[in-house]
């Protein structure tokens, strides 16, 4: 998996958590698959840049709080 996108999932999870939407709601509102969202959060797949700004719209946050801060680069080294 990449480490990079396992990241990026935890954050989705964790504004998903925060908002108590539950996964397969959140995927609902984004018009995916609710497992495709589970491999999201898991870090399994690498979405598109489209992708994130439907998720960041369902989440009502900006696109850049779901990608890993550059803080954590050296988590993907």
């Amino acid at each position: 998996m990449n480490k990079l996108a396992i990241l990026f999932g935890e954050n989705v999870k964790k504004q998903r958590k925060s908002r108590e939407i539950s996964q397969e709601d959140l995927a609902y509102i984004c018009g995916i698959d609710r497992s495709y969202m589970s491999r999201v959060e898991r870090g399994i797949v690498r979405i598109t840049l489209e992708k994130v700004y439907i998720i960041a719209q369902a989440l009502n946050c900006d696109p850049c709080e779901l990608l890993p801060s550059i803080k954590t680069r050296h988590l993907l080294q």
